[in-house]
């Protein structure tokens, strides 16, 4: 349960877990840019030539994210950050889902929008796990749907929450929900624009195998992926005085017995 750090839990409940959300929220993004950075820092350190080898056999100076992911430590690193990360963020997507119906229970077009930026949350997150546990090197074709599913449904996800907090931002007078706002939608034109130009240099690489474009894509990725991460670094703001708090009423039922 979400509740205010003052907030009292109701006569036959104990908490069990208190913890709060702002350090759920970056706990739980650390834990794919800890394994991020490591696989890229890996793969350049010791798989150099293997990671940034390309079918054009042309210069290339930074591996791509499905490279570094698909060779061995990297892969185990990424698989184990990616395991314990995904579990909270289905918790983070079922968390604005509460926060939005509560906000919008008046407004079935906004409400249904609601239930829409789950479903994208959810879908992003599969895409994560399927481009994460089938590597390109093991089924290229698995691997590049999770990829494209991952990509298509965050900003879908993204583009759907920026409309929401658009709506809260008109009938909210807490400082803290419109610095939120600002920072979702540029986050969101930030990574669409790295898309863009990451889809540029994908192309231009296959079609003339110029020597440091894959590069540039390699870079482009970087950022498409670090701006997705801060984008949902922002339930950092959305629910900085919540905390996450796991109640067992059995526990202190008996408790409470003479």
């Amino acid at each position: 349960m979400l509740q205010g750090p003052y907030g009292s839990l109701g006569d036959r409940e104990k908490p069990l877990i208190r913890l709060p959300f702002t350090d759920f929220a970056v706990g739980t993004v650390l834990l794919a840019l800890t394994g991020l950075i490591a696989c890229i820092v890996i793969s350049l350190m010791i798989h150099f030539d293997e990671s940034t080898y390309t079918h054009c056999q042309v210069p290339n100076y930074l591996p791509s994210i499905s490279a570094s992911i698909s060779l061995v430590p990297e892969r185990y690193i990424w698989r184990f950050c990616i395991g314990l990360h995904s579990a909270p963020r289905f918790l983070v997507a079922a968390v604005y889902f509460c926060f939005y119906r509560g906000r919008f229970a008046k407004s079935f077009p906004d409400l249904a929008l609601s239930g829409l930026a789950l479903i994208t949350a959810i879908v992003e997150n599969v895409g994560l796990l399927l481009l994460t546990y089938v590597s390109s090197t093991e089924t290229y074709s698995v691997h590049k749907n999770g990829f494209i599913t991952f990509i298509a449904s965050s900003l879908l996800h993204m583009l759907i929450t920026c409309r929401l907090w658009q709506v809260i931002k008109k009938f909210s007078l807490n400082p803290e929900e419109l610095v939120s706002f600002r920072w979702k939608v540029r986050l969101f034109v930030f990574n669409v624009s790295c898309c863009l130009i990451a889809a540029y240099f994908f192309r231009r690489h296959n079609k003339y195998c110029e020597p440091g474009i894959y590069t540039m894509f390699a870079l482009c990725e970087y950022l498409v992926v670090l701006s997705n991460m801060a984008f949902h670094m922002t339930a950092f703001l959305d629910f900085a005085n919540k905390e996450l708090m796991r109640a067992d009423k059995t526990c202190h039922q008996e408790m409470s017995l003479p």
